[in-house]
């Protein structure tokens, strides 16, 4: 289970189109493929903020030790 074989795949993309005419699916992958980079974004900030909060809380321990 979980590989994909030609004819799978074939079979998936005559679903979509007869689901979702030709005409969307244009659209429908263009809104998916804006809605996972501003899922990446958000992710990406904060992982940022962690990093920094981070190296605050790393700062004040070295700080308090010495």
């Amino acid at each position: 289970m979980g590989n994909l074989g030609t004819t799978e795949i074939i079979l998936i993309a005559l679903v979509f189109v007869i689901f979702f005419g030709a005409k969307k699916i244009p659209e429908l992958a263009q809104g998916l493929g804006k809605g996972i980079r501003e899922f990446r974004k958000a992710a990406r900030e904060v992982q940022d903020d962690v990093d920094t909060d981070a190296k605050k809380i790393e700062n004040r321990s070295s700080e308090s030790k010495g």
